[in-house]
């Protein structure tokens, strides 16, 4: 019997450092996975996912400028940030509350790397954040009625926040290992980040915090926005990852890589910082091309049906919905008014930036109406309101001084064609009513309406007698005339007049 020697070679080690780097990223993915699936993460990604759904529906009337689209995706991932942060630092300090803590000195993993895996596992969260940042904007900008365009810094901002709540979250855990500390965080950041009212007025110091929305009322144009928006996505970016270094330090981490990773990422949170600070405030150029298009705005112009419109040329796209809306208005008018020719122009006050309320003057030409840069909605009958005003009085500001019978015949013009004009009449309403007096809103000057006016354009709007439209068309001339009195224009049109007499003090 003869024995075979038989060698066996011995296995190939990767090196230290190699398992060193697997291991971090397999704890990494395993972190990852509890901290998505913890509870407060999941309840906050169904209710940021919910919310994008209640809220994108309907948002600006379907008719969103994606240069205010991009930044409305910016606050409420602060609230996902949160609950990242606590499931961070619960990660972090499970060790110490399980008295399992010594057990990891048999491992390969320092708590240095330890403290590393779990900052990587906040990615998965970071990104599932895009990805709902996206899918917001996107639905957006899929809108039929969108315009403009949007900015990649200001998409960055919702991930880049749960990015360093995250990270602050490791490193409260690895400083502390105390479970109480990071709720008692996230209540302090909720009321200064979330619930707390903020400044009211943007400056440099504001632009520390994670998210400035700086949304008003009127949309701007891209070029007029004047927002820092690049660096503070740097700024937000060097803070997140300095932190995660720093957290990373603290635990015992000195190699060069750290140390680099360290300074690089402090060297941009302080530029992006600095350089967000300079640019908080409106340069001489952009404040010259604000009071440009305050005043003298350079329009992009277009004829359409015999009138000219002209718009932003970011807006211009919206020039043939206006164009539908004075046909109408104008197809339910008589005399001259049924095919003059008219100048719409879209103007707003920029001068006060983007976060501002800024009212416009009615204009004194003839022929001249105004349209702002929010459309759907509301906007709708304002805008039809001013059209038949100009119709009806000859200028926006004479239009704005009616208070006769006039009155009756401009509201009728603006309302009549509308799907709903009991709806429409409510809505252009500043209190929402459809009875008694009230002011009627518009692009410009509000327009105003007593008592007794409303009751008869209520009669008209309900229950039209038939032949309204050929009655307004033939007194026309009586219906427009300064001085008419509103019991002269329901006999007119058909309806029983008012009870009371015309008052513009009603």
């Amino acid at each position: 019997m003869t024995a075979v020697l038989v060698e066996e070679s011995a296995p190939v080690q990767a090196p230290l450092g190699d398992r060193g780097v697997r291991a971090v990223l397999a704890l990494a993915r395993f972190e990852a996975r509890r901290l998505l699936l913890s509870v407060p993460v999941v309840v906050a990604f169904v209710g940021y996912v919910a919310w994008i759904v209640w809220r994108t529906r309907e948002s600006w009337d379907g008719n969103p400028a994606l240069q205010d689209a991009d930044r409305a995706t910016q606050s409420v991932p602060m609230l996902v940030g949160l609950a990242v942060l606590l499931g961070a630092a619960r990660a972090v300090v499970r060790s110490e509350r399980h008295g399992t803590e010594h057990h990891f000195s048999v491992l390969v993993l320092p708590p240095w790397r330890r403290t590393a895996a779990h900052a990587l596992s906040v990615v998965p969260a970071v990104l599932l954040t895009a990805v709902c940042v996206a899918g917001q904007f996107g639905w957006e900008a899929l809108k039929p009625g969108a315009i403009g365009h949007g900015s990649p810094a200001e998409l960055a901002v919702g991930p880049l926040t749960v990015l360093g709540f995250g990270a602050l979250g490791v490193l409260l855990g690895r400083l502390t290992m105390s479970a109480f500390a990071a709720p008692l965080l996230v209540v302090v950041l909720l009321f200064v980040f979330v619930l707390g009212s903020g400044p009211s007025e943007v400056s440099g110091l504001s632009w520390l915090a994670p998210a400035v929305p700086e949304i008003g009322p009127d949309s701007l144009p891209s070029d007029l926005l004047g927002r820092p928006a690049a660096w503070h996505a740097l700024y937000l970016a060097g803070a997140a990852l300095c932190v995660a270094f720093l957290a990373v330090a603290v635990a015992g981490g000195r190699t060069a890589a750290v140390r680099a990773g360290l300074v690089l990422s402090l060297a941009a949170a302080v530029t992006g910082g600095l350089l967000q600070a300079g640019g908080a405030s409106p340069s001489p150029e952009l404040t010259a091309a604000r009071e440009r298009a305050s005043v003298n705005p350079d329009l992009t112009c277009a004829e359409q049906g015999g009138s000219t419109y002209c718009a932003f040329p970011e807006w211009a796209p919206r020039t043939g919905t206006w164009a539908g809306v004075v046909d109408r208005v104008q197809a339910v008018a008589g005399g001259s008014a049924h095919d003059r020719p008219l100048v719409v122009r879209q103007r707003l006050d920029a001068r006060y930036g983007p976060g501002a309320d800024a009212a416009i003057p009615a204009l004194t030409d003839a022929d001249r109406v105004t349209v702002g840069t929010g459309w759907g909605g509301n906007r709708v009958p304002e805008f039809s309101s001013a059209v038949a005003a100009v119709l009806v009085a000859g200028t926006e500001a004479a239009g704005s001084e009616l208070c006769d019978g006039r009155m009756v015949t401009v509201m009728w013009l603006s309302l009549s064609w509308q799907d709903d004009p009991m709806a429409a009449l409510r809505r252009v309403r500043l209190d929402d009513s459809v009875t008694g007096s009230a002011i009627v809103l518009s692009p410009t000057d509000p327009l105003s309406m007593t008592e007794g006016q409303t009751d008869v354009v209520r009669r008209l709007l309900e229950n039209p007698p038939a032949g309204t439209g050929a009655r307004v068309k033939e007194h026309w001339a009586e219906l427009t005339e300064p001085g008419v009195t509103t019991a002269r224009v329901a006999e007119l049109l058909g309806v029983p007049g008012p009870k009371k007499a015309d008052s513009c003090e009603e």
